[in-house]
């Protein structure tokens, strides 16, 4: 809501200058086991997904193939604020090495495609990915306090920009007990601005305006929208005396929706091999970790398979129901 007093902005001039430079690129065929000093998860997280996993690579495709950051363990403390420079990646569907995002936890989402970004905005009960009842959330981001990110190595991929995985050196990732937001921006001299991440009290819905409904899952074409915080030449800092509303959403179109999406099964699947993406390049710490090892996402794209069990709007088909009933007999492990 917008205070009664007149707007402060610290005037600054925009941050579409020019494009950022990174020190390291890497492809998901070709990852080291870490990329960051300080590191407590892994980058080399192999194909079959275990609840166990200390992956943290997150891909971003698709209203049914997308992940976002996570606690590895629950408890009281394991508040977005507490935990965010340990966070590990939570996946809809097999083939990362990842934890997989647990049956009826999403409860709508919403990935729109821009010219500059993706994005997956939705709801649903996140405590099944261990974060605490109540805890209004946080940020993460690639840079933290001391540019090694938060959670510490994080790596973010998408193939939905050329139909190959690239990795996405800005982005940033809200996370609370009942709301997520997730945007990767393609690398350019936008990205910085669109990807801003020092609004990191503000929340999903004033830094990243979209849809948010419950019981819906969608894709959308979509325009990319104002930079978080930057109105005209003024821009806001967090902590000014007066908060800005948020911008208005940005136009959509074309919008598909789904009855359900995807869960993978816990027992894993081989991902399609490597065609010629580029080779990584380490910059990091070179100490072992416990993460496996093995080939990564195809470097072409395409979905991994093994999804046996879905979210569906409003409600569980029969079908997953009992694929559903089949993984709680079998070999489903509770986080």
């Amino acid at each position: 809501m917008v205070a009664a007093a007149p707007l402060t902005f610290a005037l600054l001039s925009l941050p579409f200058v020019r494009a950022q430079t990174y020190s390291a690129t890497y492809a998901p065929s070709s990852l080291p086991d870490q990329t960051e000093e300080g590191q407590s998860g892994t980058n080399k997280c192999g194909t079959s997904n275990h609840q166990d996993s200390m992956c943290q690579n997150v891909y971003m495709n698709g209203v049914d193939d997308f992940c976002f950051y996570a606690p590895p363990q629950p408890g009281a403390n394991a508040t977005i604020g507490d935990t965010e420079r340990i966070e590990v990646s939570w996946c809809l569907k097999d083939g990362y090495g990842t934890r997989t995002i647990p049956p009826n936890t999403i409860q709508g989402a919403h990935f729109v495609q821009t010219p500059d970004y993706v994005q997956i905005t939705g709801v649903g009960n996140l405590t099944q990915v261990n974060i605490p009842a109540g805890d209004s959330g946080g940020e993460l981001d690639p840079h933290g306090a001391d540019g090694n990110g938060n959670p510490i190595g994080g790596l973010v991929f998408s193939n939905a920009f050329t139909g190959q995985y690239v990795q996405v050196h800005e982005w940033t990732n809200y996370m609370s007990d009942t709301q997520f937001c997730f945007r990767a921006c393609k690398d350019g001299a936008n990205a910085p601005a669109l990807c801003q991440h020092i609004y990191d009290e503000m929340g999903c819905a004033w830094n990243m305006p979209a849809n948010y409904s419950s019981g819906v899952f969608e894709r959308c074409e979509g325009d990319s929208g104002e930079p978080m915080g930057v109105y005209g030449t003024s821009t806001f800092s967090q902590g000014d005396p007066s908060t800005p509303p948020a911008h208005d959403p940005p136009a959509s179109s074309a919008c598909t929706t789904v009855p359900s999406i995807g869960v993978a099964s816990l027992s894993g699947s081989s991902a399609p091999t490597s065609t010629g993406a580029p080779s990584g390049s380490a910059s990091g710490s070179s100490r072992a970790t416990s993460g496996s090892t093995g080939s990564a996402p195809s470097a072409t794209g395409g979905s991994p398979s093994g999804a046996v069990s879905t979210f569906t709007s409003p409600g569980w088909t029969l079908q997953g129901l009992a694929l559903f009933m089949t993984v709680l007999g079998g070999a489903w492990i509770a986080v």
